[in-house]
């Protein structure tokens, strides 16, 4: 049997490296292919709320991604929630958000959710879509976020350093809380020095959505958002 081919929707290059390693762990045997649009977060970050215009041009991607003989297809952008819901009951294949995964863990954990996000234009659909996440499975869970835009400004400088160092601070506030999330794929680099900082479990996106993935192609999960 041949390897799995997944497609990678990426809105930012910051996106792409997190989701590669976490491959690389979790299913080295995936095929991955990579489309970039890397016009779509800046178009986002100047727009209120997600308009018509966008939603077309983000479905367009994904209905290509489909095109090119994909067995699945991964955002790896969290600012994109309704677009992809879109796209899911439109297309054949396994379509995943990038959160869906990690939020089912986090829920799981407790009732007092921390959320650190570092791109203002996902907030309100993320905490739409926990919210959601949280009633349908029949739980409580209370989300509390910030926001740390000057992170994501040091990591589109390549300032690693800088970018991990603002979470782990600001997330020091979360301690004693059942869970924590780092909201976006490019903040997934900053778990191992948050986890040194505060003693809540520090789940990251990346690594939940490879495993759901992964069990969506081969069969052995259920649905979560459309597709077969």
């Amino acid at each position: 049997m041949s390897s799995p081919r997944i497609a990678l929707l990426h809105a930012t290059p910051v996106a792409m490296e997190p989701i590669h390693d976490a491959f690389a762990r979790l299913w080295p045997d995936a095929e991955l292919v990579n489309l970039l649009d890397d016009g779509l977060s800046v178009d986002r970050a100047r727009m209120n709320e997600l308009t018509e215009p966008m939603t077309e041009r983000f479905v367009s991607l994904c209905r290509y991604a489909e095109s090119t003989g994909a067995d699945g297809l991964l955002v790896t952008c969290s600012a994109f929630g309704p677009a992809i819901e879109r796209a899911a009951r439109d297309m054949s294949i396994p379509v995943l958000k990038p959160n869906e995964a990690m939020f089912q863990a986090a829920i799981k954990a407790g009732n007092r959710i921390g959320m650190i996000a570092t791109f203002p234009p996902a907030l309100a659909t993320m905490q739409e879509e926990f919210a959601e996440e949280s009633q349908r499975l029949g739980a409580s869970a209370q989300l509390t976020s910030i926001v740390i835009p000057e992170a994501i400004e040091a990591l589109r400088h390549h300032d690693v350093e800088t970018h991990n160092g603002l979470i782990a601070e600001r997330g020091k506030q979360f301690e004693g809380y059942d869970a924590v999330m780092l909201a976006h794929f490019s903040t997934s680099r900053a778990a191992p020095l948050l986890r040194t900082k505060i003693g809540a479990p520090v789940l990251t996106a990346p690594d939940a959505a490879v495993a759901r993935m992964r069990q969506r192609v081969l069969g052995t999960s259920p649905q979560t958002l459309g597709g077969r």
